[in-house]
């Protein structure tokens, strides 16, 4: 199975690879107040996704510090309750008639 995994990979990376050395020509980005940027089309998309990874990567962090703090004070209540000993009640004596 990872066997499978892994060569699906290669194949994706390959197939991205081949992608990006066929789109080498030149593109113009056009931006607000007549900003323009020129670069190779690949440069271009090379860095939209790294502004997406970085901004999944801020979006996502509040939700990793809750859950760190969550998983701190879950772990503080577990040793707090092994360390507290277990008294063993007696069961209930039976009516006396």
């Amino acid at each position: 199975m990872k066997f499978i995994v892994w060569l699906i990979r290669v194949l994706v990376f390959v197939l991205l690879l081949v992608l990006a050395l066929s789109n080498t020509q030149p593109a113009t980005l056009n931006f607000l107040a007549g900003y323009a940027w020129s670069a190779p089309l690949i440069l271009i998309g090379l860095a939209f996704f790294v502004v997406g990874l970085l901004a999944g990567l801020v979006s996502s962090m509040p939700a990793v510090v809750r859950l760190r703090m969550e998983n701190g004070r879950l772990k503080r209540e577990l040793r707090v309750a092994r360390e507290t000993p277990v008294a063993v009640e007696q069961p209930p004596m039976p009516p006396l008639i």
